[in-house]
């Protein structure tokens, strides 16, 4: 059974520190793409038709900023906190497309940690193989915390 597997949870909020950093690097693929586009079944020829955004001022097809948010979002329920955390808040911006095949590299700072509510506030910063800026943002996530932890709090 599924649930009586005990799994390991990610950091506890008391287990971080401001000014803590991740990296990590993401490339998009095609596969990936269409897994997206099937399981939202989004259509927008501008993420999937050569064509299409050939003649756009993209010139050609760019990922979804929503795929991207995924990336972004994963890597807090994986890495930071990990497993156990849950993303509450997020503003994220997406200055420049990113592009089918794009090398993308993230960097995760840990801004504020309120051990009361349990919450870490995480900036993120992402650029393409150019160094250019495409995401910036914040997320505000709860740290994995059992049911028995916040009785005895």
């Amino acid at each position: 059974m599924l649930l009586s597997k005990k799994r390991r949870l990610g950091r506890k909020i008391e287990e971080m520190t401001v000014g803590e950093k991740l990296k990590l690097t993401e490339k998009v693929e095609d596969k990936d793409l269409l897994l997206y586009l099937g399981l939202t079944n989004d259509g927008n020829p501008l993420y999937i038709q050569h064509d299409y955004a050939s003649q756009t001022e993209f010139g050609k097809p760019i990922v979804p900023a929503i795929m991207l948010n995924g990336i972004v979002t994963s890597a807090i329920s994986k890495y930071f906190p990990g497993p156990g955390s849950h993303v509450q808040e997020q503003h994220l911006r997406f200055p420049k497309p990113v592009y089918h095949y794009e090398t993308i590299e993230l960097l995760f700072e840990v801004k504020e940690i309120d051990v009361i509510q349990n919450l870490v506030t995480i900036t993120v910063v992402a650029e393409n193989e150019d160094s250019e800026i495409v995401i910036e943002g914040k997320l505000v996530a709860s740290a994995p915390r059992t049911l028995e932890q916040s009785i005895e709090e």
